[in-house]
């Protein structure tokens, strides 16, 4: 797949469908994720990729009651990090950006094997983290849904989610987020 057809290809369905996930399966992707760039090469993400039904059901305990829909999903990707596992410049603290860039390569490395990875805001961190035992010092950054992409939203999702379902998100025009040489 060319890359702008990948990029254009993402979408945050909430429609999911279930797909069988091997271990094999789950080494690639990481593989894949892990030649995402970082401030001097510290690679500051960590993932729990959760596949078991039981532990599955535990982290869905996790979720906002909006997220109801990531309940289909096949598997549950937890992202993480902390500020001392990566570059600390002055202020800047980079782990959350590398991280953010790991994220994206995981996501559409999901996408190009023809499947949906949605990230959500909405879970409880501390609830998420002690059904995966991440330490306290960790700060878990998302959470992602992975599925295949269903058809039959209508009998999987809530009216106000069919709708979105459907829909392709505008974007902003360059001129609302993008500036040559000043702002």
């Amino acid at each position: 797949m060319e890359f702008e057809e990948l990029v254009h290809k993402r979408r945050a369905f909430r429609a999911l469908d279930p797909f069988d996930i091997t271990e094999e399966f789950i080494k690639e992707i990481a593989c894949i994720t892990a030649r995402s760039p970082s401030c001097g090469n510290k690679q500051s993400w960590r993932f729990v990729f959760v596949k078991d039904n039981q532990q599955l059901e535990l982290l869905h305990a996790a979720l906002s009651g909006g997220n109801y829909w990531a309940k289909d999903a096949s598997m549950l990707i937890a992202v993480f990090s902390k500020p001392d596992l990566d570059c600390i410049i002055g202020e800047r603290e980079y782990y959350l950006f590398d991280t953010g860039m790991a994220t994206l390569q995981l996501m559409l490395a999901l996408v190009n094997k023809g499947l949906v990875a949605h990230a959500m805001a909405g879970f409880n961190e501390k609830i998420a983290k002690e059904v995966l035992n991440i330490p306290e010092e960790m700060r878990l950054i998302t959470l992602i849904a992975v599925g295949k992409h269903s058809t039959d939203f209508e009998n999987k999702l809530g009216e106000k989610h069919i709708e979105q379902e459907q829909i392709v998100s505008k974007r902003k025009e360059f001129d609302e987020f993008a500036y040559i040489d000043s702002m």
